[in-house]
């Protein structure tokens, strides 16, 4: 989260009589961007990583722990510190920051008061060693903010916290629900960070809606779970505000655990990454194929199976949040005939793309969302400003949406050399990925893209594994101009597939069957432009000249249901059911680039075992956080079968998950729910098959036991099982990539 704005926020009245002002005005900020940036080039990719921490209190003598409400004052700690302060400075919204050699990492405020974000603090480069920083720098955040916490505090990479509105006390201090803020009958305005942005923000959410957000959750249901489920914390005979009364007009649903505020979804933590493009057309062609990998990396990094104290029928939290910012009206929901809105929007603005925007020869129409909704004069507007149709529509998409929080100061006078108003906009739009124009006044940041669905691990080591494995993989789709386009509708079903109880291992999701390309020799530098649309004048117009396609088939051949197993690891070569060649995966062609970069051994080694555990995890070998999670709870012996967690249940869940971050556990795997763990003992390998006998241990129950998560511990390169799918792979994209001279940026 950036610097927070300080003005007089208006009321949703306010609000709305401004809104198509601050509409109009963002177009022309985001034009003036525009003309500004869209020739600018980078050097090199660079990016950087987003950690979110809840902060958690233990009451070891009574078993309880809560969460702990003192973000400002651990912040302001960070600020204070003098030494921190000679090297630097690491809260920006407190302090200046100098930039440094070795910039200390940086801490900002998010919108739960319980929880902290932290980022490396300056961007990371594309060279090999900078992925092997990953680690220690994210641990190096952990022991920051630890430092300049109470005893009793510990920062938790935990998705949600498993009682949060649940009955009892869950924070510290406690505080009665039910504020003129959320107006939660489950929860404190005390649990949101006070900043004036932030109530504003839920309160016009609610005014919006006519309603407060309604938040179903399909309930577990266990042996002993109620059935049908009522949820029994929700009290149906409170009068205190208007929106009580939802709850008596169906707002809750049978079978589902029901909350009513912005914080049961953005008070979440997740892992966030950022890359910045060496220009614009880079930066579109990552923002479209990093789209279909969105559903996969949720369900590859699924960790949030409990809220408010009951299991959930569903293991990632992106639905979830989805509701919670939902300020849709019945009318724009198709509840109501069109009346007084302007038109029906099928999604929330915290939702999967509907988008692609790469001026790209691949993109067919018949992947564009049939159900996309535009503002047809901010579209043209953006085209007459020079603007292509595809990148207007995507923004002409996202602005059919309503100002959130608008500031009486911002609208004394247009400033293009701001980005207030567009920032407004694109950053209540919470879409699996951004496309992040460069911000008005640094010229060192280009064209960005964010990729923002996958939940945060437990530990450093899988947050670093995810983001290193990401990053490799956007290097393998610029190296071999690797072809991921499904159609949106297969992605947003793949969003909502990603949702089912362990989907990593029991659902299949589409995927396009052949990523690579079909090459002919180099165009010379004479030929023709092959993407759609007029090109834009200047060096950042320049793409990869590709030769004409071969004719296109049926879109719904293009792709097939798949493992996520299949898709990270590659399909078999025998044994298929089709004729198109098996899918190579993910991972071989991520091993296939590191084999063009001619690795040393030591290197190849030390990536490999964060390599190895997306492997593992997408196998099923080892288990997701939210299966953990779920196996903890029900081998525990206060668990009672009924899909409750309760206080005593969550205090032993969440002092496993501090053991497991900080690595207390003994090297043999117990630690997790005191479960026993077995060494692998597999060799780690140079590429010429060389085994070194590193070892690993792997808890019983599939999750890598917590002493074996420290930076000492190797996992071993993996011997491909796919009967040579992975070879094949690498020589067809080394010859793709030597065909066109494709490089990674």
């Amino acid at each position: 989260m950036g610097l927070l704005a300080i003005g007089t926020p208006l009321d949703w009245e306010g609000t709305k009589r401004h809104a198509q002002q601050v509409r109009e005005w963002g177009i022309e900020q985001l034009l003036a961007i525009w003309r500004r940036a869209k020739g600018k080039e980078r050097d090199a990719l660079l990016w950087g990583d987003e950690i979110e921490y809840l902060v958690v209190a233990f009451d070891d003598a009574r078993r309880r722990v809560t969460l702990s409400l003192r973000q400002a004052d651990i912040l302001a700690a960070l600020a204070k510190d003098e030494d921190l302060c000679r090297r630097g400075g690491c809260v920006p919204g407190l302090q200046p920051i100098a930039p440094r050699s070795n910039t200390l990492p940086t801490f900002h405020p998010e919108f739960g008061r319980f929880m902290l974000e932290a980022t490396p603090g300056q961007p990371w480069g594309i060279g090999l060693q900078h992925l092997l920083d990953v680690e220690g720098n994210m641990r190096w955040r952990r022991v920051l903010a630890k430092d300049h916490m109470a005893a009793h505090e510990f920062p938790l990479t935990l998705t949600t916290f498993p009682r949060l509105g649940a009955p009892g006390v869950f924070t510290t201090p406690d505080f009665a629900p039910s504020g003129p803020m959320l107006r939660s009958q489950f929860v404190p305005d005390e649990v949101a960070n006070p900043h004036i942005r932030f109530p504003t923000l839920a309160a016009n959410i609610r005014a919006r809606r006519g309603r407060k957000v309604a938040i179903n959750v399909p309930v577990f249901r266990d042996r002993h779970t109620p059935w049908p489920f009522h949820d029994p914390t929700v009290r149906y005979d409170l009068d205190r505000w208007p929106e009580d009364g939802d709850v008596r007009r169906g707002a809750v649903r049978e079978n589902c655990i029901y909350m009513d505020a912005m914080v049961f979804g953005m008070g979440s933590c997740c892992l966030q990454i950022t890359f910045q493009a060496k220009n614009l057309p880079e930066g579109r062609r990552l923002y479209d194929q990093l789209s279909p990998l969105g559903p996969i990396m949720l369900a590859l990094t699924a960790a949030t199976p409990i809220y408010k104290g009951f299991l959930a029928d569903t293991d990632v939290r992106w639905n979830q949040i989805s509701a919670s910012v939902d300020d849709r009206t019945p009318e724009e929901l198709g509840e109501q005939p069109l009346t007084h809105d302007r038109w029906r929007i099928p999604k929330s603005r915290y939702a999967s793309n509907s988008t692609y925007i790469a001026p790209d020869a691949r993109l067919r129409p018949e992947y564009l969302d049939p159900d996309l909704v535009v503002d047809p004069d901010l579209k043209q507007r953006l085209m007459a400003g020079g603007m292509d149709a595809l990148l207007a529509t995507h923004f002409a998409h996202l602005f059919i949406r309503d100002p959130l929080v608008v500031f009486r100061e911002d609208l004394a006078a247009l400033d293009l050399a701001q980005t207030d108003h567009f920032e407004n906009l694109q950053s209540t739009n919470w879409q699996h990925i951004r496309f992040k124009p460069p911000p008005a006044h640094d010229r060192d940041t280009g064209w960005r893209v964010e990729f923002r669905p996958m939940e945060i691990q437990l530990t450093d080591f899988e947050n670093a594994a995810f983001a290193i494995f990401l990053v490799l993989v956007t290097r393998a789709i610029l190296s071999f101009d690797l072809n991921f386009y499904l159609p949106i509708t297969q992605v947003a079903t793949n969003m909502e597939t990603a949702h089912v109880r362990d989907a990593v291992r029991t659902q299949r999701f589409f995927f396009r069957q052949q990523p690579l390309p079909t090459r002919t020799p180099k165009h010379s530098p004479g030929s023709a432009h092959p993407e759609p649309g007029p090109p834009s004048s200047g060096p950042a117009s320049a793409s990869p000249s590709r030769p004409p396609s071969p004719p296109l088939g049926a879109v719904e051949d293009e792709s097939a249901l798949m493992t996520i197993d299949e898709i990270i690891n590659g399909q078999p070569a025998d044994g298929r059911s089709t004729a198109a060649p098996p899918f190579p995966g993910l991972l071989p062609l991520v091993e296939t680039y590191l084999s063009t970069l001619n690795v040393d051994v030591e290197t190849g080694c030390a990536l490999a075992r964060y390599l190895d555990l997306v492997r593992r995890r997408a196998s099923g070998e080892l288990c997701t956080a939210a299966t953990w999670i779920r196996r903890f709870v029900g081998g525990h012996r206060l668990y009672r079968g009924d899909s409750v967690v309760s206080e005593e249940v969550c205090y032993d869940l969440v002092k496993a998950v501090e053991e497991i971050s900080r690595g207390d556990a003994d090297a043999d795997g117990k630690g997790c729910g005191g479960r026993d763990g077995d060494g692998d003992g597999r060799g780690c390998g140079n590429g010429n098959g060389n085994g070194n006998g590193f070892g690993v241990g792997v808890g019983a129950e599939g999750f890598l036991a917590p002493g074996m998560l420290s930076s000492s511990a190797r996992v071993p390169r993996h011997d491909s099982h796919h009967n040579g799918t992975a070879a094949a792979a690498a020589a067809a994209a080394a010859a793709a990539a030597a065909a066109t001279g494709d490089g990674g940026g």
